[in-house]
């Protein structure tokens, strides 16, 4: 009896082991690894009043984990819905993860008739209609004034377009950048003929105001794989910057702003002034 006792002890320990040490996690169930063409996966616009919207309902039928990418963002969910900014065919490329770890990747085409659901305005001022090519303003165009105080663009030390060049070889006179959106790519065309392609987002919601309210940034601009022309911080040994407030955003202005972290009111922050390129 006491053995059965000590055994049921014993056996118990390892059940409740067992559970502790087991990671909660989905699984997938192991198999045959799907192909594109085995892909149960479709991306249908809402039809409102007759007309295809820019609404997008994007679902994943097969047993794969789901990664979407729909222009202008990014979805790890199997049914989403999300919002396209421009109309005629839009791109979304699936990716898909099979139980053995492999990856598969398959396009659809959506058309888009119509812009029935509001789209942010920033998609259009940064990028047109589609895409739209940047270049640096003609004078006054880098350089460094007072965080949280000077608006518009340097103030203190301010640099023109040759100025750039002597702080980012290529990347002052002749060169430019442009916005997609497209994948919400970000493609920097050097003056040497090179170009370097990232991403970039916006977020219109992260602010900031001076001490005494004044509004002073109206958002904020981020960036993957690539700065922005000149994107560094001289300050802290010409880092990248991949950050930045934006100052002013209108279809003939992008001022853009950066102060390293724990920069006081007044401290010195680093501003970019583009215009776009004719």
């Amino acid at each position: 009896m006491r053995k059965t006792i000590i055994f049921s002890i014993a056996a118990l320990m390892l059940f409740l082991l067992g559970i502790a040490c087991d990671p909660i996690e989905n699984r997938l169930p192991m198999g045959e690894p799907l192909t594109a063409e085995q892909l149960d996966i479709s991306a249908t616009p809402l039809v409102v009043n007759g007309k295809r919207s820019n609404k997008i309902v994007m679902e994943n039928h097969s047993p794969v984990l789901s990664s979407w990418n729909y222009g202008v963002g990014v979805s790890q969910k199997m049914t989403d819905t999300v919002l396209l900014v421009i109309e005629g065919d839009n791109e979304i490329v699936f990716t898909g993860l099979n139980p053995d770890g492999s990856f598969i990747t398959k396009s659809l085409t959506v058309n888009v008739e119509e812009l029935t659901f509001p789209v942010p305005q920033e998609w259009g001022l940064l990028c047109g209609d589609g895409s739209k090519e940047w270049e640096w303003a003609s004078t006054a165009c880098w350089g460094n004034g007072g965080y949280l105080a000077t608006f518009g663009g340097p103030a203190w030390w301010v640099l023109d377009q040759n100025g750039v060049e002597e702080q980012a070889p290529g990347e002052g006179p002749d060169a430019s950048m442009v916005l997609s959106i497209n994948g919400a790519s970000l493609t920097k065309k050097l003056n040497n003929g090179t170009e370097v392609v990232g991403s970039f987002s916006f977020d219109m919601n992260k602010k900031k105001s001076t001490s005494g309210g004044v509004e002073w940034a109206i958002g904020q601009f981020k960036t993957v794989g690539v700065t922005v022309l000149c994107g560094i911080s001289p300050d802290e040994g010409k880092i990248p910057v991949n950050t930045y407030d934006i100052l002013v955003l209108t279809e003939d202005k992008l001022v853009l702003a950066y102060a390293p972290p724990g920069t006081g009111e007044w401290g010195a922050a680093y501003f970019w002034v583009f215009v776009p390129k004719n």
